[in-house]
């Protein structure tokens, strides 16, 4: 999704809430309490806008904002299981999955591009914004079986990707990792560059904290 916190309809969020969730009376009228009265300016130097009262969005900070964008995103699920593919939501990352064999290829990327195109339908009628990205993945034995085609999603023709990011992890199409490594290699030896410059300057206490904080976190980071 794009800038989706930022997106969310107030008054299509209150009547999902009492919809679908049954949340009614006075549970129900807390929430424009918490919603409503939110302002926004734009600063530059010593020029300021005109302030405005928000009728969309939600603190993407809070941990009440996250819950209700996850409830405002709920109906993903269900859609997404109707074509047959198994989604994955994390905040306002949305993933959906689906596996065949290498003779099913043209039904899977059809299958995608249906499933797509009604996400689609349902975050503009959501007020949101879908931003498309797929990859095929199999190994290095089966990518001569795989479409290489550009798939129609929302109208547009997709070419697979060779390599995703995903939360910080690279995966690549014939699942090496290697994307992955060499991204992580070059930030770990661009952190030990920057760190020798001052490593006699700082406290051996010190510049041992700056190298788990700086170099073993991006080595550590998504191992499980």
């Amino acid at each position: 999704m794009t800038a989706a916190f930022d997106t969310v309809n107030h008054s299509t969020q209150l009547q999902q809430l009492q919809s679908t969730f049954g949340i009614c009376d006075t549970a129900h009228r807390w929430f424009p309490s918490y919603l409503s009265g939110h302002k926004q300016h734009v600063r530059r130097g010593s020029a300021r806008s005109s302030t405005i009262y928000l009728v969309c969005g939600m603190p993407q900070g809070s941990v009440l904002g996250l819950i209700l964008f996850v409830l405002y995103t709920v109906d993903l699920i269900q859609l997404d299981k109707m074509h047959g593919l198994s989604p994955h939501l994390y905040a306002d990352d949305v993933e959906v999955y689906g596996s065949c064999s290498p003779a099913a290829v043209n039904a899977l990327s059809a299958k995608i591009s249906d499933c797509t195109g009604d996400t689609a339908d349902w975050a503009m009628s959501n007020r949101l914004k879908v931003n498309p990205d797929t990859i095929w993945c199999t190994t290095i034995r089966h990518q001569h079986q795989l479409q290489t085609a550009a798939i129609p999603i929302i109208g547009a023709p997709i070419t697979p990707a060779l390599s995703v990011r995903d939360h910080g992890i690279y995966t690549d199409a014939d699942l090496s990792m290697q994307a992955h490594v060499k991204r992580t290699v070059t930030q770990c030896f661009a952190a030990l560059r920057q760190l020798r410059q001052i490593c006699r300057a700082v406290p051996t206490a010190t510049f041992q904290m700056l190298v788990v904080a700086l170099v073993h976190s991006r080595l550590d980071y998504g191992n499980a």
